[in-house]
């Protein structure tokens, strides 16, 4: 296994396709022809709530997070979809597959999101509108199936639910694709961002609740309002975060795509003779794939950063968790802690017939040989110390000076306690 180099790209293509796993499972079981019914997914957590709501269904009230009781209370045709997550993941692989084809740059964000950079790409396919064109032929090719058709490109299939946004940075692509219609594309040239941006809503905005809510109370509603405001302003009320939102919104960041190189994955498989429906049992199970995924050869000299574990189930479903590990590390118990927590707070809904742990990221060095982090309670410390050396940032953001101190012995023998300590300027 060898580190590729990240790739990036100042120009990105952001390709949107809302409502991707309700889409892809809706494509599954509708007949062709038949006419559209409101539909939603269930929640592959709690399947006793919504997770995705189709537009019909949206409009007679059904909203995500809904128990079922409720939705069907507000509509009674509303046609419910048992989650399906590892078929989902394999059509969104086929999906960046497809748009691997027309760049190297290729950085996937979310179920149905991906940037796609394409500095470079003008001598090969020629301007934007052309570099659009080509990445919505890719996909019609791909033989993704999304809603009741095969998807097409908006030249042939303008009700294509695709929708691209083409930009100068991740930032501008995504709010340009969020504004095109289903089947079409949004160009921004370069030197027109700010007045493109400068009348769209603050939601586009990767906003928490509680940030969203202040800005509003604050008679802030599009991201024309918050770029006319002092970057300083915002800084002192929100601080790092506040400088990030208003750079974006004023159009001066440009936030490059990444081309993550795609890792070799090592899977571990364990086939039942009998369907598994035993939590211990899975959990066991669970174990001694992640063991036997370590011993793996090409796991050598790297430590795990992300894992995931998936079930095919009977009667066809499936099950798929995914967790990062904030410190990749080579440990069996801390590689299997995330999985095992998922398989208690959401496990399976049915017996499994089969199981997989795959480890699809990795970070170069093992934990027995961390250069500056020997034993486990030297790497707590380094990680204490990062934490402080954020926080004190942040404070000094904000209020234009640190305002911690260190206690530094002055004058030990005296006999005033005044004396024998001094305070200096804490700088991290």
């Amino acid at each position: 296994m060898t580190r590729t180099p990240h790739l990036a790209s100042a120009s990105a293509a952001c390709c949107w396709i809302p409502l991707f796993a309700l889409r892809c499972e809706a494509a599954r079981r509708s007949e062709p022809g038949s006419p559209p019914q409101p539909g939603a997914l269930l929640s592959s957590e709690d399947p006793r709530r919504l997770w995705q709501v189709s537009p019909l269904a949206r409009h007679a009230g059904v909203k995500p997070g809904m128990t079922v009781s409720q939705a069907i209370g507000l509509c009674a045709a509303l046609k419910l979809y048992e989650p399906d997550p590892v078929h989902y993941d394999e059509q969104f692989a086929r999906l960046l597959a497809a748009l691997a084809h027309v760049s190297p740059v290729v950085e996937p964000t979310e179920l149905g999101l991906a940037y796609v950079g394409t500095d470079g790409l003008e001598g090969l396919y020629g301007a934007p509108q052309r570099i659009v064109e080509a990445i919505q032929l890719r996909i019609a090719e791909c033989g993704l199936r999304i809603g009741n058709s095969r998807v097409e490109s908006a030249i042939h299939n303008p009700q294509s639910a695709i929708r691209v946004g083409w930009g100068r940075g991740k930032f501008v692509s995504w709010v340009a694709a969020t504004r095109a219609r289903p089947g079409e594309a949004v160009i921004v040239h370069p030197g027109v961002e700010g007045k493109f941006l400068f009348f769209q809503p603050l939601a586009v905005l990767p906003l928490d609740p509680d940030t969203h809510r202040r800005l509003r109370q604050l008679g802030l509603k599009t991201l024309g309002h918050l770029a006319a405001l002092p970057e300083d302003a915002i800084v002192s009320q929100f601080g790092r975060t506040g400088r990030r939102l208003w750079r974006l919104a004023a159009g001066l960041t440009a936030e490059p795509v990444i081309g993550r190189p795609t890792p070799e994955p090592i899977t571990a498989t364990l086939t039942f003779f009998s369907p598994v429906a035993e939590r211990e049992m899975l959990a066991h199970a669970l174990d001694q794939l992640v063991a036997r995924a370590l011993r793996d050869p090409r796991r050598s000299g790297w430590r795990v950063q992300v894992v995931r574990a998936r079930a095919e189930l009977e009667h066809g479903a499936s099950w798929l968790v995914e967790a990062t590990l904030k410190d990749p590390t080579a440990d069996r118990e801390r590689v299997a802690a995330p999985l095992k927590t998922r398989l208690e707070q959401a496990p399976p809904v049915g017996a499994v017939e089969r199981l997989a742990v795959e480890f699809t990221a990795f970070a170069p060095g093992t934990a027995e040989l961390q250069l500056f982090a020997r034993d486990a309670s030297a790497a707590a410390r380094a990680g204490r110390r990062r934490a402080l050396t954020s926080v004190a940032q942040e404070i000094k953001l904000r209020l234009k000076r640190s305002y911690l101190y260190h206690v530094i012995e002055v004058q030990p023998w005296s006999r005033l306690p005044e004396r024998r300590y001094a305070l200096i300027d804490y700088e991290p």
